[in-house]
This record gives C-alpha cells, structure tokens and sequence, in this order.
C-alpha cells in the first residue's frame, strides 16, 4: 500500500493521538505531546476550526509522520499565510519522500484558502540540519530572531 497524506478530521481523534506520538517520539519530548492530553472536545474542535490543519502520513493505516499548522489571516490584506507549527516523520521513513509529500499536501489547502505563503521555523542547531537543508529545497530562508516571552498570571499581563 503505498503512502497516504490526509487531513486529520475532527472524527479522527485516535489519528491526532498517533500524530501527537510521533512528534514526542521524533522531537525527544513525549512529556509535552503525550503526558497531559487535551480533552476529545478540545481536539474535536481545533480540528474543526478553520485556522488549524493537521496532516498525518499514514503506511498502512499507521501513522509515520505528519504535521501540524496553523492559518494566519492578515490584517494589511485580505490574505492568509500558513505556518507549520510542527514537521515529524518517524526515523525509519526519513529520506523516502514523507515530508515533502506533506508539505505538497499543504500547498494544495493553503492554495485553496487563497494563503499567498508557507513559512516554518528552523533551529540553527545540528538536530535541524536536515531540515533545514530539506526546506532549502523548497524555499527561501530568511533571516530572523525568535523571542518567546513568558506570559505569566491568567490573562497574559505581566
């Protein structure tokens, strides 16, 4: 059987699960993709949302990779861009194709959401290294600073 990339729905719950597996798995990091789960109705919904895409590569009905992004609508135009939150595919099935499979699949949703842009952030680390050089491949880097700020008490003011 070969490769399948499809959308996750809001039906497929035990699919998100599987996704959110493989990311703790590739990323060293099952604490926070597997150990406090969203509720079904949180996932059913952002599932359902517009603004959220999860894709999964499936081999043989199991997941092996996938990724999760998010639709941005801009204010200075009545445009979107799509940003790949998350990008895994287990090591076994690397270098055969996967990821850009998926990024194929996302260029299909955002082009028809009318997204003039795909971006995805890269660690400069060496853990990134084939990431990097895959979206190399793909498209243009630009040069950027990423600052997290810390949101603290329960409405984000500090």
């Amino acid at each position: 059987m070969p490769l399948e990339i499809k959308q996750i729905t809001e039906n497929e719950l035990s699919q998100m699960e599987a996704l959110s597996a493989v990311f703790g798995e590739v990323f060293s990091d099952k604490e926070t993709y597997t150990e406090n789960k969203p509720s079904a109705d949180y996932v059913r919904s952002l599932l359902s949302s517009d603004y959220f895409i999860a894709l999964a590569a499936l081999d043989e009905s199991k997941v092996i990779g996938g990724l999760a992004a998010y639709e941005l609508k801009k204010f200075e135009q009545e445009r979107s861009e799509i940003y790949i939150y998350d990008l895994a595919v287990i090591a076994a099935h690397r270098r055969k194709g996967v990821a850009i499979a998926l990024i194929e699949r996302l260029k299909i949703i955002a082009a028809e959401r009318g997204a003039y842009v795909i971006y995805v952030q890269a660690d400069t680390g060496p853990e990134d290294k084939p990431a990097i050089e895959l979206y190399s491949k793909l498209g243009v880097q630009e040069e950027v600073l990423h600052f997290d700020i810390e949101v603290k008490g329960n409405h984000g003011v500090t």
